[in-house]
């Protein structure tokens, strides 16, 4: 029913998207193209390029279109990708993923200026929350093809992923508006505080977020799972995720908490299934959040000061993707526990809720 009401440049925008979406599992699998020795390096090179070009998407508003930025960055995260693909060696792989992570975030600030553009009042929030919806389902069809392939390697997986992200940036390039550049402020810009609590609580969402994306398949993998467990869970918890949004919609705090409860679980059981189960349920409590912060800062920047707002807030991951890795890299070595990435979301999670 929201999907009808939508403008058409947002039903395209949605459509591009999830084209996307159904190759990107690419970053779930880093840690396991890394491996053990390099997967520190590896994962702290994506988070520091990605912060980078979050950042820059953000900047590059003042001077770009939407829709150029989109066809960009989806255009150059399937070049890199296919580089990355190719890559054997240590140096040659970390160049490649820090050419993909200098692309990788390109498009989300000019996502969210689309989206702000062409909605307003609650059809804004469920437009933002219909993206993270839409993305969630494009995630089960994306974890089970990472099933199938995932047997035959990782490389394969970012060969996918990379085909679609050039396919959704010639689709970007026809279907989407060209829009206008906005006209560039000249004043001295300073984040207001309500942007920095944004940004601040958004962050510490990120870090749980992503370390639990991250490691995940990891985990499993160390656990003595099946080498197409991984993303038939993926793809489980995308297909029921969306189920739980609209009971737990509009309250932060208890998504938050059980995100918490849940990521704890998966950190003190050393079974598989247990292990599943949990981060099935976490899917689920976290659905509720699904475009929660981008929402927000939507509603309250003044509308030329949104590309500046979204920039901003995007520093939550970009900050997140990089320290994630570290972070859990140090608790694992002192704890020797292969589940301290869930132990650090659980307690990311609970100083997000507070």
């Amino acid at each position: 029913m929201i999907f009808r009401l939508l403008p058409r440049s947002a039903k395209a925008l949605l459509g591009i998207r999830v084209l996307n979406q159904i190759g990107a599992f690419a970053f779930s699998f880093l840690a396991v193209l890394a491996g053990p020795r390099l997967v520190t390096a590896v994962l702290t090179v994506f988070g520091a390029t990605a912060l980078v070009s979050r950042w820059a998407g953000g900047v590059l508003l003042d001077r770009a279109a939407p829709r150029t930025l989109v066809v960009l960055g989806l255009g150059a995260t399937g070049l890199a990708l296919l580089a990355l693909a190719a890559a054997r060696t240590p140096w040659q792989v970390l160049t490649a993923v820090a050419a993909t992570g200098l692309a990788f975030e390109i498009y989300e600030p000019a996502t969210s200026e689309l989206l702000a553009r062409v909605t307003e009042g609650q059809d804004r929030q469920d437009a933002y929350a219909l993206l993270g919806m839409a993305l969630a389902a494009a995630g089960a069809v994306s974890g089970l093809l990472a099933a199938v392939l995932l047997p035959f390697g990782v490389r394969p997986l970012l060969v996918a992923d990379a085909v679609t992200c050039l396919a959704a940036a010639a689709v970007a390039r026809t279907c989407l508006p060209r829009g206008s550049v906005p006209t560039r402020m000249t004043v001295r810009w300073r984040p207001p505080r309500r942007l920095v609590r944004l940004t601040a609580g958004a962050t510490a969402y990120a870090f749980g977020y992503l370390a639990i994306l991250m490691f995940t398949p990891f985990v499993l993998l160390q656990r003595g799972a099946p080498a197409w467990l991984p993303g038939l869970t993926l793809a489980a918890a995308a297909l029921l995720a969306p189920m739980a949004r609209r009971p737990l919609s509009g309250h932060p705090r208890p998504a938050l908490l059980a995100s918490g409860v849940f990521a704890l679980a998966m950190a003190v059981t050393p079974s598989v299934p247990l292990t599943v189960a949990a981060y099935v349920a976490w899917a689920m409590a976290g659905s509720a959040l699904l475009g929660y912060w981008p929402a927000l800062a939507a509603e309250d920047a003044p509308p030329l000061d949104r590309p500046r707002w979204f920039a901003f807030l995007g520093l939550s991951w970009g900050v997140a993707q990089p320290v994630v890795p570290v972070v859990v890299g140090a608790a694992g070595a002192l704890t020797g526990r292969t589940a301290a990435a869930s132990l650090a979301a659980a307690v990311a999670f609970a100083a997000a809720a507070w």
